[in-house]
């Protein structure tokens, strides 16, 4: 049987090893993730600002997991997908392998119209939910038109009350706002999803987390006694809350898939990860 020479020999041993190197350092190479997002992003790098009572949000979850996923956070409190598109050119947003876009609860909250998918299509603006996502989107492929765009629906929410100030609060889901409902919202991101054939990740249908379960219960006055009552949903709706006299609605024990009527806790922010990582490890 025939034998190679010494040289062959080498310059083989020389192939295997650059081959090696390549396949090696494609699949470790870090993969940078900016996620775009309102206060629940957000809230993943500020702890402190929930009264510490979470320990990590869905980023670091994630990339706890797989190391080689390096996330940038782009959550601001209170914002919308109109005011993000708005103001898109000053968010110093940066080149990416993969974009989430987590909008949408702000916007229903603030009244901001839906319009429809022709808004989307035909790039109306920032006047709509439909024209703000064409403008996120067009952004962010304008970064890098080869980079992964996952859309992400907003939660449903209770009533929600927060900890640093109870004056800021607001009703749940389980009403509309003017004239829309939150799961609007999410339909319009779906349908945005499916006309790009990009992935969404379903909050709103499919992460479990509902109204029943947004929290274990809400403490309140009985209106006919004035003690304090623990209610659970839907027994709290319509009982009136004053920030002005009344405590916290949501002390600890109350915790359950939010600390605070909207925002996740740790329970609720794993179901997040769990959802969002199996779509963005996907290479």
């Amino acid at each position: 049987m025939p034998t190679l020479p010494d040289t062959s020999i080498a310059m083989v041993r020389i192939s295997i090893l650059i081959l090696t190197f390549i396949v090696s350092t494609s699949f470790n190479r870090p993969v940078k993730w900016v996620a775009i997002g309102d206060s629940i992003t957000y809230l993943n790098d500020h702890a402190d600002e929930t009264g510490n009572r979470i320990t990590k949000g869905y980023m670091t979850m994630i990339s706890s997991r797989h190391p080689d996923i390096q996330f940038v956070n782009k959550g601001f409190n209170g914002w919308t997908s109109c005011g993000i598109a708005n103001k898109i050119e000053t968010l110093g947003l940066e080149a990416a392998d993969v974009y989430t876009v987590f909008l949408g609860t702000n916007d229903w909250w603030q009244g901001k119209p839906i319009g429809d998918i022709s808004d989307y299509k035909n790039g109306t603006g920032d006047g709509t939910i439909n024209g703000a996502f064409r403008i996120i989107v067009n952004k962010l492929r304008s970064l890098n038109k080869r980079a992964r765009i996952i859309l992400i629906t907003p939660l449903q929410r209770g009533d929600f009350v927060y900890i640093n100030d109870m004056k800021n609060n607001a009703y749940g889901s389980y009403r509309d706002k003017n004239g829309q409902t939150l799961q609007q919202v999410a339909q319009a991101i779906e349908d945005i999803g499916a006309l790009e054939k990009i992935p969404v990740v379903d909050l709103f249908n499919d992460s479990g987390i509902t109204l029943d379960n947004m929290v274990a219960f809400k403490r309140l006055k009985d209106p006919d006694s004035g003690k304090l009552r623990d209610y659970r949903y839907p027994d709290y709706v319509g009982i009136p809350f004053n920030p002005e006299t009344d405590e916290y609605p949501y002390p600890a024990e109350a915790i359950d898939m939010t600390y605070d009527g909207l925002h996740p806790s740790d329970k609720g922010y794993q179901i997040i990860s769990d959802m969002l990582g199996k779509v963005l490890i996907r290479r």
